[in-house]
């Protein structure tokens, strides 16, 4: 069934809620940028007062984060990470302060760009690079901050620092390093948050084999019937998957959030929960019947969330130290994933430039060697002048374009989204069955939650629309006619 397009008044209607939204955002911001003008001001009335004790400093920089955490219920650390930024805004960020109160640019914006410059203040102070090279840094930043979301600035004013004052990365690194601990915090109700403090590399790639194993319990166990009860609370009732063939976590979140709790009292049989066995006897094939005993406790369903699943599996594997002998044989083979960017020069050990964590920021030079020693994945790009990925040197054809579309798309390619590409289909831009080449100009990468937004199923009143132009830019239509700009993510490199 066809449903009737939207009326051209309705639609109207629609752009204009969307519009004063978007203009209300912009108001919000430039009272934030307000706030943050207050607080230096604030700053100012500081500095005087340690002028006139010097030695009582701490205290009259913790009792002015108190009065303001307190006045504005805010923690601690929100406070102080409030005041770092309206410093760096007042002392070396002057185009970000300006578009802060014009509102091209959100507080959460400024957070990123703010924190990211820090790793440039401190090169300048230390006299690594000069101070012109701030300039320099809030001109590659705010190309990208005033066009994408925090998330993508983040990581863009990361590789912009890195690029810049290289060395100073890697020692940042390597002093950060000493840092990594783990921590309990009760939060009552018979829980507690375990923080663990680790370098990026190794907190992403366990995340990532946390997801593949919670991925690899869940197919199973909608995918056959209840195991022995030795692995009772890991197993499910018999469903219509087959092995290797169940959906990904976007799909099993919302599904397995309608029944959170597990207790002593839920079933796993083939009938209804709640419901008992009428006849007290079985068959089996020969005709023969047998009593059940009636003081037998069924096995319980495994009714557990993808949330709650990733908790146990954690626990299973510092606990036991292998999750196998819990989880299934099938989880020993699932390993973290990581995509690295390294120069070749820097592998060789001729120089030591800070490598890249694709999505995620810099990476020390030692650890993107040490990485590169272990794994055998590790494919040559070749770069155009402005740092875009233009080629692979894969052998087989198929393996190559995944190669250089994981290279040049780093995630999602919907406007703002983050997904990994190794959580994400290879769409054709151009429909294949509409006749849509196979060519690397016409497949983009988008996660399962954006790549049905343009499913010829969806309706065209809902339908977005995307076209890809020269250099993997994608250009998206909104069912409200507002266009969209989603370019490939460049390598960061200063001549």
């Amino acid at each position: 069934m066809t449903n009737p397009p939207t009326a051209p008044l309705d639609l109207e209607e629609r752009r204009r809620v969307r519009d004063a939204w978007t203009a209300t955002r912009r108001r919000i911001a430039a009272l934030e940028a307000e706030a943050a003008e207050l607080l230096v001001a604030q700053i100012a009335f500081h500095d005087e007062d340690v002028a006139a004790a010097p030695h009582h400093r701490d205290a009259i920089h913790r009792s002015m984060v108190a009065e303001y955490a307190t006045a504005a219920r805010l923690s601690t650390g929100t406070m102080e990470f409030a005041f770092a930024d309206a410093l760096a805004l007042s002392t070396a960020l002057p185009r970000v302060r300006e578009a802060f109160h014009i509102g091209a640019l959100s507080s959460a914006h400024v957070r990123e760009v703010a924190r990211a410059s820090a790793i440039v203040a401190e090169a300048i102070r230390n006299r690594v690079v000069a101070p012109e090279t701030m300039a320099l840094f809030e001109t590659a930043v705010l190309v990208v901050a005033e066009a994408e979301t925090a998330a993508r600035t983040r990581v863009h004013a990361r590789r912009v620092a890195s690029a810049l004052v290289g060395e100073t990365i890697t020692e940042r690194h390597r002093r950060a390093a000493d840092e990594r601990c783990v921590t309990v915090r009760s939060v009552d109700d018979g829980l507690a948050v375990l923080t663990a403090i680790l370098p990026e590399w190794a907190a992403v790639a366990i995340a990532d084999r946390l997801n593949q194993l919670t991925r690899t319990v869940i197919r199973a166990r909608d995918a056959g019937p209840a195991r022995d009860a030795g692995t009772a609370r890991d197993a499910g009732t018999a469903g219509s998957g087959t092995a290797g063939s169940g959906p990904d976590e976007a799909t099993l979140r919302p599904a397995l959030a309608r029944d959170d709790l597990l207790t002593a009292h839920s079933v796993a049989t083939d009938r209804p929960r709640g419901e008992t066995r009428s006849d007290p006897t079985i068959s089996s094939v020969d005709g023969d019947t047998y009593a059940l005993d009636p003081e037998a406790e069924s096995l319980p369903a495994d009714t557990r969330t993808w949330s709650q699943v990733q908790a146990d599996l954690l626990t299973d594997l510092l606990l036991t130290a292998d999750p196998s002998a819990v989880e299934s044989e099938g989880l020993a083979g699932v390993r973290g994933r990581l995509q690295v960017t390294v120069a070749a020069t820097t592998l060789a050990g001729l120089d030591d430039r800070p490598a890249e964590l694709d999505g995620h920021g810099a990476l020390h030079p030692d650890i993107a060697r040490a990485l590169a020693g272990r794994d055998g994945g590790w494919t040559r790009l070749f770069l155009d002048p402005h740092g875009q990925v233009i080629e692979t040197d894969a052998y087989s054809p198929t393996e190559s374009m995944r190669r250089l579309l994981r290279a040049r798309d780093h995630h999602c390619r919907f406007p703002g989204c983050r997904q990994p590409v190794h959580r994400c289909d290879i769409d054709h831009t151009w429909d294949h069955a509409k006749g849509g080449p196979t060519r690397v100009d016409n497949l983009a990468h988008l996660c399962r939650g954006h790549h049905v937004l343009k499913h010829p199923d969806i309706p065209e009143a809902h339908r977005w629309t995307v076209r890809q132009r020269p250099g993997g830019v994608l250009e998206w239509r909104s069912p409200l006619g507002a266009v969209h700009t989603d370019r490939a993510p460049r390598r960061v490199a200063f001549t």
